[in-house]
């Protein structure tokens, strides 16, 4: 087995300067993480309503998740929202399900998912690709296709 040590000093006393590292680390990992504000069972639909940050939601058919489907109407109507608003909790039966879990578990808000990464990475402008795009334009642009090929 090989020894790692530790990467920070935990007996180096906190100091303003460390301080505000931690808080804009928080922050930073904060931004990244998809939060819900509310959770709402629908039982006419048997839908599973959880709200973001922004207000909009994600519907979520409770019987194609075993850990809700097999809750009663009453123990789905008490689920609530636990951990910071990024996991559905039940205490009553020691329940916490991650929000990112249960949409990842669903092949079409997975391919939404990609879809939207995909996206928007593509529209990224990096250096490279304005320095190539420049270096084309001077050269009269980007090569015409030739027929058949």
């Amino acid at each position: 087995m090989k020894a790692v040590s530790a990467a920070i000093d935990v007996d180096e006393p906190v100091s303003q300067k460390i301080l505000k590292r931690a808080v804009a680390r928080g922050r930073l990992q904060e931004k990244r993480q998809v939060l819900a504000i509310a959770v709402q069972y629908l039982p006419a639909l048997e839908l599973l309503l959880i709200t973001l940050e922004d207000q909009s939601a994600v519907a979520l058919p409770v019987q194609r998740y075993p850990e809700l489907n097999s809750l009663s109407h009453a123990e789905r109507m008490r689920l609530r929202l636990g951990l910071g608003g990024i996991a559905i909790c039940l205490d009553e039966n020691d329940l916490h399900i991650s929000i990112v879990g249960l949409v990842a578990a669903s092949e079409s808000l997975m391919r939404l998912a990609v879809a939207v990464a995909a996206s928007r990475n593509g529209s990224r402008s990096s250096t490279v690709k304005t320095n190539t795009s420049r270096e084309n334009g001077m050269k009269g642009g980007r090569p015409r296709k030739l027929a058949g090929g």
